[in-house]
């Protein structure tokens, strides 16, 4: 039978992590879309077995692809719609995407485990259904902090996404520092290890310098031989809005 996680230390790191994932469930505020349509929708995922909220945003000029965005631990969809959101896709133009922001529950982690199969409803069942809804040539998929690490897993066995992009990836160098719920157990976290994945490209990575998961992400981008956008911030909107509009131009350089 499979042992359950155990936590070997790291105990202030991790109630320092737990904390500041909590921040994740608030939805910031704005006060124009910039002419860009909510659409709303929900999926009934076999593969996860409920309801799931969706929302795609569609900006008044943009191109032929989609832009998938996985929200944090405790968020939900609309945690991506800031002010600094819609003025990016603006300015963007005719190169701007698509956008469609999954319902990943509260502490899926995006990959399939016993309660469901979240890393698969993404890929054959939500994606799919924006597809039907936008017609792209291209997708693209990126997240925060929960969906960054969702990002990054996904990124690495679908290999189709023309960019991936996560902003403060939930990553941790062993089953023992996970914080708890994340995964199952120390099997569950082995068979989604991404650091045992070939990292996708092209890939952007920013945190901030005070981010809990500052060790992890760096180790991982220098696996991945990319370099993390290291800025003064911790794991909060703050500091997710700020980078909002180089986070979404870079997806813009690689699939527009």
């Amino acid at each position: 039978m499979p042992q359950p996680v155990r936590r070997l230390g790291h105990v202030l790191t991790i109630a320092v992590a737990l904390g500041l994932l909590a921040s994740c469930g608030g939805d910031p505020a704005y006060h124009s879309t910039r002419g860009a349509r909510l659409v709303r929708f929900t999926l009934h995922s076999r593969l996860t077995h409920r309801d799931l909220h969706e929302v795609l945003v569609v900006p008044p000029h943009h191109g032929p692809w989609l832009l998938v965005l996985l929200h944090g631990k405790g968020g939900t969809p609309a945690q991506f719609l800031s002010q600094p959101f819609f003025d990016t896709l603006a300015s963007l133009g005719g190169r701007a995407p698509e956008v469609l922001l999954l319902d990943g529950g509260d502490d899926s982690y995006w990959h399939d485990r016993a309660d469901g199969a979240w890393g698969s409803m993404v890929l054959r069942e939500a994606i799919p259904a924006g597809e039907r809804r936008t017609h792209p040539r291209r997708v693209a998929i990126g997240g925060i902090s929960m969906g960054g690490y969702g990002a990054l897993l996904l990124g690495s066995r679908q290999r189709s996404f023309c960019a991936v992009g996560v902003q403060s990836p939930a990553l941790w160098l062993s089953p023992g520092e996970t914080a708890p719920g994340a995964f199952d157990d120390a099997q569950d976290y082995y068979r989604n290890d991404v650091f045992r994945l070939k990292p996708p490209h092209p890939l952007w990575i920013d945190l901030g310098a005070s981010d809990p998961f500052y060790r992890a992400t760096l180790a991982y981008a220098r696996r991945a031989g990319v370099h993390a956008h290291v800025s003064p911030g911790g794991h909060a909107a703050t500091f997710w809005d700020a980078h909002t509009p180089a986070f979404l131009r870079f997806f813009a350089r690689a699939c527009a």
